[in-house]
């Protein structure tokens, strides 16, 4: 069989104050144009189908049509909730996605753990399991593991414990013979390179689990949550396919992509990436106003780091050089170190005396700046 695996579509995204709409419809018509091309049998979007648990009408939309127009390449889709996502309100698309034929799980159940195994037969008679397992909070990890029958130190185990339970759980029919075992995933797995843009308090502080949670009978893991495509050294076939567009900044250097896989029960998956070119690049540019007015980048979103001493209107002069740029800051390389700061007021300095020094350290000789704090401060002090 054939699948095509995407994840981490954050729509409704919004970089530096720009909203991303118009390029995300290319993404993903795009990523509906490589469905038709390839013929999957099944698609899976492995979370984080929007940016915000709050997703506006428009970004619903998109997502809605998307996962539609890959309904009707004829490939199953199953899509999970992620990190970003609000799993109650995807569940409640529910109704709309069974009636279109796509599968939408959004969170875990409150009663048999059954609905998250998910099963079909392609065209060609392969049969296949896939195991989709939506994002899980830590607080909701105990409340999942807590419908089997735990021992009081089993419910005292650590995240990547209860995770493992739960995949052990629900892969128990992986067993059989004559099927091809698929799961799902929105994780961070221990050793996988982050791709820049993810939420920091979910692939860290105990959110990592090690690769060993799958089961060596699974034919292919299908992840989602860090935004770089990569191999994960495990007991089976698994990969993280990265965000088909760059989130942030931090991921510049991604190779943005979907992957193809091709598996069957006798033979092992194989995995190739497709790239996703719609969506503009984002590039760091630095440099003096003389540098920066030969940089040539129109189809790429810029972060500006300047090589200027700080004063009024710089930015300003900067986006009329670079219209595309989103971030223009002072390059930390022309900024003096602030122990200075740090030492004076150590030393018992008065407010006066520090601001003056902040304005030191950052290089701001604008005349009128220091005088108009001094007005400020003394009006605020003579009203306490």
């Amino acid at each position: 069989m054939r699948i095509l695996h995407t994840s981490d579509w954050h729509v409704g995204k919004v970089l530096k104050g720009k909203n991303r709409n118009e390029e995300h419809i290319k993404v993903l018509a795009q990523v509906v144009e490589i469905a038709r091309d390839e013929r999957p049998d099944l698609v899976i979007v492995a979370g984080d189908l929007y940016d915000t648990a709050a997703p506006t009408a428009e970004a619903t939309r998109l997502v809605t049509r998307a996962l539609s127009a890959l309904r009707k390449t004829g490939a199953r889709v199953v899509a999970i909730g992620g990190n970003h996502d609000n799993g109650a309100a995807l569940d409640a698309l529910r109704p709309w996605a069974d009636a279109a034929g796509i599968e939408l799980r959004g969170s875990y159940p409150k009663g048999d753990l059954q609905d998250l195994l998910i099963e079909g037969t392609t065209e060609g008679g392969e049969r296949w399991r896939l195991v989709a397992l939506p994002f899980l909070s830590q607080r909701y990890a105990v409340r999942a593991a807590e419908m089997y029958d735990l021992t009081a130190a089993e419910a005292n185990q650590t995240y990547a414990d209860l995770v493992a339970r739960l995949i052990a759980k629900l892969s128990e029919p992986f067993s059989e013979p004559g099927v091809v075992n698929l799961l799902t995933a929105h994780l961070t797995i221990v050793g996988a390179s982050t791709g820049g843009g993810e939420r920091e308090a979910h692939t860290i502080m105990g959110y990592a689990v090690p690769a060993t949670v799958f089961p060596p009978n699974a034919h292919y893991v299908a992840l989602g949550h860090l935004h770089r495509n990569q191999t994960v050294i495990s007991p089976c076939p698994t990969r993280y396919s990265g965000s088909p567009l760059a989130i942030d900044f931090g991921e510049e250097e991604n190779v943005c992509s979907v992957a193809i896989v091709d598996v069957s029960t006798d033979r092992a998956a194989h995995v190739r990436d497709v790239p996703v070119t719609s969506a503009l690049t984002l590039r760091t540019v630095r440099g003096t106003l003389e540098q920066l007015a030969t940089v040539n980048l129109p189809g790429a979103w810029l972060r500006v780091l300047v090589r200027e001493a700080p004063r009024p209107g710089l930015r300003e002069d900067v986006q009329e050089l670079l219209p595309n740029a989103l971030e223009v800051r002072i390059d930390p390389d022309m900024l003096p170190p602030r122990d200075g700061a740090r030492s004076a007021e150590r030393a018992g300095r008065s407010p006066r005396e520090l601001f003056g020094d902040y304005l030191d350290s950052r290089g701001n000789a604008e005349e009128g700046v220091r005088e108009l704090f001094d007005e400020l401060y003394d009006e605020v002090s003579s009203n306490k």
